[in-house]
């Protein structure tokens, strides 16, 4: 029998190691991430935040799997996620970037929006036009419009909001041809096209989903620098930072600070996912308190979802399985927050968990 020869195997065994640590699957690893400083990321009138203590936001840390890395969904605090679940209808990690990176800028927008309410200082809106989405297949706009592209007039037509940009286009015909004017990376564009018959509402339509496109302007000037994070969920730890910085007051009074939750205009906080994740993450960078979104069901929902959890619920019990210090705070709200930081010092002894919750949520 003829023996293989040593190069050979050599090949196979390079193919192989290649093949188990390095070769990508369409599966994603996602573990804790950190917990990161915002004195250095945010500028108020051109200076960084110098008082004691510091607030943080959270983050997962996202990577795609090889054969290697997909073993890690056994560890602590790791799962590992199909792709299709990851991205959905987004075609590609661009998109997905994309997408992340408009999450950011309008959770940026909306942190300074519910920054300067909460500090009962002024600020002035500009409408920019309708940031798309998304384009369906039908859309006679499909090869012209993508993602990111922002819409900024119609028929030569502007608008000072996207009630008014639909009104528009509502009051048309189906197949009727109309010149659609955007932007996109900062140069400007036109494109001619027919409205489509809309499937959920049977109304003319472009054939895209689409979110307002704004910018806000204040006095003192508020810089983020938020560098290649992406998604929305680092809006209640801006807010806050910002908050403190133009009412120069010393919420953190020395204390290490962390939390997530999205950020409306209102102030009001909304739930992300991975949050144990950033409990662990906060956790390994030293903070003492933790401020985690805790939005509760309507009870008619709550019967059809019972085993649902808030991410409340969620980090007061991995902060209890990892045994952790650190002190889990509900919020609703950033004036929840806020509240809260002015209730406490590091002198006093602060609460627990379960007493915290009694103290902010009714």
């Amino acid at each position: 029998m003829k023996r293989i020869p040593i190069w050979v195997k050599g090949i196979v065994i390079i193919v192989v190691l290649y093949l188990f640590f390095l070769q990508p699957i369409p599966y994603y690893i996602e573990r804790p991430g950190g917990a990161l400083e915002l004195d250095t990321m945010i500028e108020v009138d051109g200076e960084y935040a110098e008082d004691p203590g510091t607030y943080m936001m959270t983050t997962v840390s996202i990577m795609q799997a090889t054969p290697f890395t997909y073993l890690s969904q056994f560890l602590p605090y790791t799962d590992v996620v199909p792709e299709s679940a990851l991205f959905g209808e987004i075609e590609n990690y661009e998109q997905y970037n994309m997408l992340q990176r408009y999450y950011m800028e309008s959770s940026i927008h909306s942190a300074v929006v519910a920054a300067f309410d909460a500090a009962e200082q002024p600020y002035d809106l500009t409408y920019n036009g309708v940031y798309v989405m998304s384009v369906t297949e039908n859309s006679s706009f499909a090869e012209s419009l993508q993602m990111g592209d922002v819409i900024t007039g119609i028929d030569g037509t502007t608008f000072e909001n996207t009630e008014a940009f639909m009104e528009y286009i509502k009051n048309q015909e189906v197949g009727q041809t109309v010149s659609i004017e955007y932007q996109r990376n900062g140069t400007d564009y036109v494109s001619e096209g027919e409205l489509v018959q809309l499937e959920e509402t049977g109304q003319p339509g472009i054939g895209i989903t689409l979110v307002d496109q704004s910018t806000v302007e204040t006095d003192p000037e508020v810089s983020v620098h938020s560098g290649e994070i992406g998604g929305p969920s680092a809006g209640l730890m801006y807010s806050l930072q910002i908050y403190s910085q133009i009412t120069q007051s010393n919420l953190k009074d020395g204390r290490r600070i962390a939390g997530t939750g999205t950020i409306a205009d209102d102030g009001s906080v909304g739930p992300i996912g991975g949050i144990d994740k950033k409990i662990v993450a906060a956790d390994k960078e030293g903070a003492v308190i933790f401020f985690a979104p805790h939005n509760e069901l309507e009870p008619e929902l709550k019967e059809q979802y019972p085993e649902y959890e808030t991410n409340y619920e969620i980090a007061v019990n991995t902060a209890e399985d990892i045994g952790t210090d650190m002190v889990i705070v509900p919020v609703q709200s950033l004036n929840d927050a806020i509240d809260y930081l002015e209730q406490s010092s590091v002198e006093a002894s602060l609460p627990s968990s379960k007493q915290v919750n009694n103290l902010l949520v009714a």
